[in-house]
């Protein structure tokens, strides 16, 4: 491995040449920043992937089965087993989309699960991220460029291949595809995930399209090349928020949707990667309820912990959290990319009332979770090493068959303070060997 980490440098610099930034859209500002990586790999044993594994497929099928339940037949609420109101206000759950099965029912094809790994030993889930998440392509490009290096220690060490997951994702669009192309939609180069959309649809075979490549004719989805030629669309991996998706359905000023997509849609004339509405499931006040999810709809025990969690929209677990609000880490429900979250024991007394009146207010808004003391994972810092705060995002595929792409994106915080390892919040990221015996 040290063969390895004296090339940390050599392959930074290729990762920026390659274009492997994090770009930040904000306050009408585009900056963009290279994604730092360090070569001391995260090491997951066998006996940890094979628990995890089981784990993320049953929580990753529950929640497709609770967005295909919502979105029709809604037999959770009717039972009792999740408020109304709740699901209703949350800003992730889309009334256009009532009644609209996607192709092969599947939801969420592609779910990056977020869990850390606490000083205990045990693994919880600190996020679902079912609407479009990123990172794939970071730890592919990542290992690739570590093969090159240092070919040796991949030879030296019993470590799962991470090259699968284009195939993996090919096949995934393929089950649902209803005849025609894959395309990867992307909204431009100036998307904080440009570099990955572009990456995939090289390493997929899928064709990178923008806004101005489709259109809508005859209640089928097309692809117009240079030529104007049309290609007709079979399954689309798009990369754009649902508000911006089509104008005549959703935002009617979004310039970069593609108009009546979602009347090609509805008519299961196009799939659409991952489907329209999913953001009601990975809404940070949902995810109290998945553990009741995977009981409801599997009939089984749930295998992985959530972090220990309240919703201050309930009157006792809202009393909970404002007699131990230092002890707490309290998440704005709408917020993602590390925002939103801010540690009770950081606030003067000023901030601590006005964030306690917000939540008085606002109660739906927020949730608050146990400070959990994940592990620290070495990094490299000039010639040293230091130990930092990581989290583990997680792949899981689901298409003919549920499955969990044997790598992930560690990130860790630069901080050493800071428990926020979001690359939007400045940390980098590490390659995650699974070993395979």
């Amino acid at each position: 491995m040290k063969n390895l980490i004296k090339h940390t440098k050599k392959i930074n610099s290729l990762l920026s040449r390659y274009g492997v930034k994090f770009g930040i859209y904000k306050n009408n500002v585009f900056k963009e920043q290279l994604f730092p990586f360090d070569c001391i790999p995260r090491i997951i044993s066998k006996e940890d992937f094979d628990y995890l594994n089981k784990g993320l497929i049953q929580r990753v099928d529950a929640l497709n089965a609770f967005l295909l339940d919502i979105y029709t037949d809604k037999k959770i609420i009717k039972d009792g087993v999740i408020p109304e109101e709740f699901v209703y206000s949350s800003s992730g759950y889309l009334v256009e989309c009532e009644g609209i099965i996607p192709p092969k029912n599947i939801h969420s094809h592609i779910s990056g699960i977020d869990l850390v790994e606490g000083k205990d030993g045990k693994w919880y889930v600190l996020e679902d991220n079912l609407r479009v998440p990123s990172g794939a392509s970071y730890p592919m490009i990542a290992r690739d460029l570590c093969r090159k290096a240092s070919p040796q220690t991949f030879l030296n060490n019993q470590i799962e291949d991470n090259r699968d997951y284009a195939l993996l994702l090919k096949e995934t669009m393929d089950n649902v595809n209803t005849g025609g192309i894959n395309v990867i939609f992307t909204p431009g180069r100036y998307n904080a995930a440009y570099f990955e959309h572009s990456y995939l649809a090289e390493m997929t075979g899928s064709q990178l399209v923008g806004p101005t490549d489709l259109v809508v004719k005859e209640d089928y989805l097309y692809f117009k090349n240079y030529n104007g030629h049309l290609e007709k669309v079979g399954a689309i991996y798009r990369r754009i928020s649902d508000e911006y998706l089509d104008p005549m359905t959703f935002l009617e000023e979004s310039l970069i949707g593609v108009p009546h997509l979602m009347e090609v849609y509805k008519k299961h004339h196009v799939a659409i990667i991952n489907a329209p509405g999913n953001g009601v499931a990975d809404d940070k006040g949902i995810y109290y309820f998945v553990p009741k999810m995977i009981q409801y709809y599997l009939h089984e025990k749930p295998i992985l912990n959530n972090a220990p969690t309240y919703l201050t929209y309930y009157q006792e677990d809202r009393d909970y959290v404002l007699e131990h609000f230092d002890d707490l880490v309290i998440k704005d429900v709408a917020e993602a990319g590390g925002y939103g979250v801010v540690f009770g024991n950081t606030l003067n007394a000023q901030e601590k009332k006005d964030l306690i009146d917000l939540i008085l207010k606002e109660p739906r808004r927020f949730i608050a979770q146990e400070v959990i003391d994940f592990k620290d994972l070495p990094i490299q810092e000039g010639d040293t090493t230091v130990d930092r705060k990581a989290d583990l995002r997680v792949f899981v595929l689901s298409g003919q068959k549920t499955k969990v792409w044997k790598s992930g994106l560690t990130r860790f915080s630069r901080n050493p303070d800071s428990f926020i390892v979001n690359s939007s919040q400045g940390g980098g990221f590490k390659d995650t060997w699974i070993l395979s015996q």
